[in-house]
């Protein structure tokens, strides 16, 4: 059977069922649901399904992609929706034909960028996948020229994190959907048509234990009287936050309350009847509103000099504030200097 009469395209709405039940019954590892950004394929011929293919999320973690690309630690992050994984490919039953999976591959991957783009609103640039060695040798990828670039050390990504046991260690595969996918992937500044959203990091938990440590020279505004929360411990949390990307007093709330016990405990929450209690949304806004401004300015500024990634450039960008006026009734206008790179705020003047 010739395989150029194969074809590829999304799974529809109505599909979804057909696609769960095909790869729950015969794929290894079974069907997995849909995982923030994802997409489904299948291959025809004719009106027959030939083969069908999951793409998800790249990997939070992996040592042997991230030095292949070279990427820093914050700009992974902050790119990570550039990467995508190929989590199944499934050739059904009756249908092990020569050249088939291959074939299939090469197809799925002319369209996807495009496809990822009308859907998600940015394109990627790698396509990833894991192998499991004791099952398989990767042939499929390496006939369609991906690049073997390394194993995984053996741990699994599970709902809270990942394994503490390490298991069974898998091939790592990639394929560059672009010409320059490594340097669109670890240049300083990225290019606009590949902004995937606001800019955020992630929080280890050496910043969690380092970030309050900063703010404990900042004067507390606040009355002794009724201090259920260290200040240094709200400033850290609120902090924490803003750099994972959220925006608004009750953003920073609600990724508060959804930290986690023992990231509670590096941030030196205090703790009730054995419980690590974080601040509420009005305690935070409060605090945020009345806090000296150039002393939080000072501590920020100190804790990129310690974490912050390098800029090689600045800008100079001014604005003007809208109905503030001077003492003398002149309009107010604020002066910043930015990291080309980061786009971290050094200093501000009025």
């Amino acid at each position: 059977m010739c395989v150029k009469r194969i074809k590829v395209r999304p799974v529809v709405k109505d599909e979804e069922a057909r696609y769960r039940e095909l790869m729950q019954a015969y794929h290894y590892l079974g069907f997995v649901p849909k995982m923030g950004q994802s997409m489904w394929y299948v291959a025809t011929i004719g009106n027959q399904w030939v083969s069908i293919l999951g793409f998800s999320v790249s990997a939070l973690k992996c040592k042997a992609r991230d030095q292949w690309i070279g990427w820093s630690y914050r700009q992974q992050y902050g790119r990570l929706k550039l990467v995508v994984n190929n989590n199944r490919l499934l050739i059904l039953p009756g249908w092990h034909i020569p050249n088939l999976a291959s074939r299939i591959l090469s197809l799925c991957l002319k369209r996807l960028a495009d496809d990822w783009a009308m859907v998600f609103g940015h394109r990627i640039v790698l396509v990833e996948t894991f192998v499991d060695p004791d099952r398989f040798l990767g042939t499929v990828y390496k006939a369609s020229n991906w690049l073997y670039i390394g194993d995984t050390k053996g741990f699994s990504r599970k709902e809270a994190g990942y394994t503490k046991a390490r298991g069974n260690p898998k091939m790592i595969f990639v394929k560059p959907l672009h010409r320059d996918a490594k340097r669109i992937l670890s240049q300083p500044m990225l290019p606009d048509s590949y902004q995937t959203g606001g800019v955020g990091m992630k929080i280890k938990a050496e910043h969690m234990r380092s970030l309050p440590d900063f703010f404990k020279t900042i004067p507390d505004p606040r009355r002794d009287q009724g201090k259920r929360h260290r200040l240094p411990t709200v400033l850290a949390i609120a902090t924490a936050a803003v750099l994972c990307g959220m925006r608004g007093y009750k953003a920073i709330s609600d990724w508060a309350n959804n930290l986690g016990q023992q990231a509670r405990a590096r941030f030196c929450c205090r703790s009730v009847n054995g419980k690590y209690i974080v601040p509420s949304e009005s305690i935070i806004r409060d605090i945020l509103v009345r806090v000296d401004p150039v002393s939080l300015d000072q501590a920020f500024q100190h804790w990129n000099e310690v974490y912050g990634q390098a800029d090689s450039s600045l800008a100079i960008d001014g604005k003007v504030m809208r109905n503030a006026m001077d003492e003398h009734g002149n309009q107010v206008h604020i002066m910043s200097v930015i990291g080309h790179e980061s786009k971290n705020c050094y200093t501000q003047k009025k």
